[in-house]
């Protein structure tokens, strides 16, 4: 019997502040990604408690909403009760409203035109493998007639892959997504290439046209439907509403082909190819290298949805070397989660955690990680970071290879076939030993279930750092760095400081743009961009100070840093002032986690939760062991 998905759409839409609060909304494989006009009109708590969300993680200017596996059928449901999404007017457009800073707005604008197109290049690419598979074993030959059917239904969509980002781009931009797709058809109309193979160049009243293939490329197309949204716009206050009708679409078409043809086709030729060429250098200055970063950093990317931004690297290899190294070295990382989640399911005797972590493994190794990563991993910590080690590992294996995909996919079993080809078994030997290292050293290292502690021994009276000598415990006291009110990690709209990935402690949102010393020490870090302070305590403990959410983009902007990195600092010494307005009007929470990043080192990290606090207060209890 199929699930009814209609509840848990209308939940969604109610708590995000309502159908007029959105102001786009797309989905990939794993979650719902709203722009929000107000996100003050969003219940985050709430939309994270509905029974069939997974998480909930704001990143990139986006409310993005993890469901799982089922996230079309949610996706399906809030189109039909809104005028949300694809039927809808509010669509995936970007009118102007956001406010987002260039970072985010990039982010925003790759997933609005790649996610649409998620479901057919994963089956598209699989095709595409399973046919190179049978054409290496003889199953099939070239000349065929069912080879040519199939290669043609495989390859089809990457071919006319400027068409479909036409229609996906004109959405997101707001322009009309019909003259859109007849610019991109003119790019590649079968006589203009004809012409172009024949000439090379020639000119369009007088100036010099390159004419060349532009069947499988990306960024020409986004190019010139970004300018043509612009230029629509203006065209539609110009005309009388009596000819808007036909003589936009017909200036639109005059102006648009021969000016993507002869300025936005060969820039953004020019541009992918510095795009493939510095992907180039890196991977071949040291692909074992390449294959660790990527295979270490892949899994924090996607807890922010950052790994959109990656998705026209892969693309791009493609459409200018025919194979793709990227997606190979980032595969492991995605069956290490998997493996990692496994290593919680062989582990633990508590049935709540093997019902999450069980279908989490499977559907990581399906290339869906995000039940794993949210569900387990993430929540435990030391499997996620295991995960990564071991994602690590195996990319530089890939590395070694030489691996490739043929085509774009979703790393897991099912696509294994889009990397068939030179390098393909040492491949199948890096997803193996990421996946089953991963799994092991979680279950030997990396968690420890709470059923094993269920009668636990209780604690000596802990002592105050001057006892350190007479006892097994001793307790050091930081105090509050802010003027403000304490809240728990947990509350912060950040995966990374609310998981405790990072470490423990306690978050403040300040009343007062200063930033004192905690406790006596050495400034260990001062963050370029000043936002975030490290200072090492007498005692050993490492302290990080990071004022505001994602205020990393601000570049500096708003901050004012007091000290230096090797500063000898005093309890109570002013570190940093930051205007706390200027913060907020740029669009950033003020939220400031204080926590401490070595707390594996200690027994308990005791965070207080006691409302408000002036600076100088104690915040912080660390429970340490003293040898005796």
């Amino acid at each position: 019997m199929k699930k009814d998905f209609s509840n848990l759409a209308s939940e969604i839409i109610e708590h995000v502040g309502g159908e007029d609060n959105v102001q786009s909304v797309v989905h990939c494989a794993t979650r719902l990604r709203f722009k929000l006009k107000d996100r003050e009109q969003a219940d985050k708590q709430a939309v994270d408690d509905l029974d069939g969300v997974i998480q909930v993680v704001e990143s990139g200017g986006q409310f993005q909403v993890v469901i799982g596996n089922e996230v079309s059928d949610v996706y399906r449901e809030i189109t039909k009760s809104t005028s949300l999404g694809e039927e809808g007017d509010s669509g995936n457009k970007d009118n102007g409203a956001d406010k987002g800073n260039l970072f985010n707005r990039a982010i925003d604008i790759i997933a609005a035109i790649f996610t649409p197109l998620l479901g057919a290049l994963a089956g598209a690419g699989i095709f595409k493998g399973l046919l190179a598979v049978f054409e290496s074993t003889g199953v099939l030959t070239t000349d065929s007639g069912t080879y040519q059917i199939f290669n043609a239904a495989s390859d089809s969509l990457f071919y006319f892959l400027p068409i479909l980002l036409a229609y996906t781009s004109a959405r997101k931009f707001d322009a009309d997504p019909y003259v859109a797709v007849v610019v991109a058809g003119a790019l590649f109309y079968p006589d203009l290439v004809t012409f172009g193979e024949e000439q090379g160049t020639t000119d369009f009243l007088g100036i010099p046209v390159i004419l060349t293939d532009y069947s499988t490329t990306v960024i020409p197309i986004v190019l010139s439907v970004y300018v043509m949204s612009k230029f629509q716009a203006v065209l539609n206050n110009w005309l009388h509403s009596a000819v808007r009708m036909f003589f936009t679409p017909l200036i639109l078409l005059v102006v648009m082909v021969p000016l993507t043809l002869i300025v936005f086709g060969p820039v953004g030729t020019v541009i992918s190819g510095w795009l493939a060429d510095g992907y180039s250098f890196i991977y071949d200055g040291s692909p074992m290298i390449a294959g660790i970063f990527m295979g270490v950093f892949w899994q924090p990317l996607v807890i922010f949805g950052l790994h959109w931004g990656f998705v026209p690297i892969g693309i791009n290899n493609l459409t200018i070397h025919g194979v793709d190294t990227f997606s190979a070295i980032i595969a492991p990382a995605v069956f290490a989660q998997a493996g990692s989640a496994l290593g919680v399911w062989l582990k633990t005797r508590q049935t709540k955690v093997k019902a999450i972590a069980g279908p989490a493994t499977i559907s990581g190794l399906f290339g869906i990680t995000e039940p794993a990563i949210y569900g387990v991993t993430l929540r435990y910590k030391k499997p996620f970071i295991l995960g990564a080690v071991a994602g690590g590992i195996g990319g530089a294996v890939v590395g070694l290879s030489g691996a490739s995909a043929l085509a774009v996919a979703l790393p897991g079993l099912t696509t294994l076939p889009v990397y068939f080809g030179e390098g393909f078994a040492l491949f199948c030997v890096a997803i193996a030993i990421s996946f089953f290292l991963a799994a092991i050293l979680t279950y030997l290292f990396g968690f420890k279930d709470e059923l094993e502690d269920a009668t636990p021994s209780q604690p000596e009276p802990s002592k105050t750092a001057a006892d350190t000598t007479t006892g097994k415990e001793s307790k050091l006291a930081l105090s509050s760095p802010l003027q403000g009110a304490v809240i728990p990690l947990d509350e912060v709209n950040d995966a990374a400081f609310a998981s405790e990935a990072i470490g423990k402690g306690v978050a403040i949102i300040p009343t007062e743009g200063k930033l004192y010393a905690p406790a006596d020490g050495t400034i260990s870090t001062v963050f370029p961009t000043k936002h975030a302070i490290g200072l090492t305590t007498e005692d050993g403990a490492e302290v990080l100070q990071h004022v505001g959410l994602n205020t990393v983009q601000l570049d500096g902007k708003h901050f004012t840093t007091y000290v230096n990195q090797g500063d000898k600092v005093k309890k109570g010494q002013l570190l940093v002032a930051f205007d706390i307005k200027g913060i907020k009007d740029a669009g950033y929470d003020i939220t400031t986690p204080v926590i401490i990043t070595n707390a594996d080192n200690y027994l308990d990290i005791i965070g207080s939760n006691d409302g408000n606090v002036q600076s100088g207060d104690a915040i912080i209890s660390i429970v340490n062991n003293i040898k005796e």
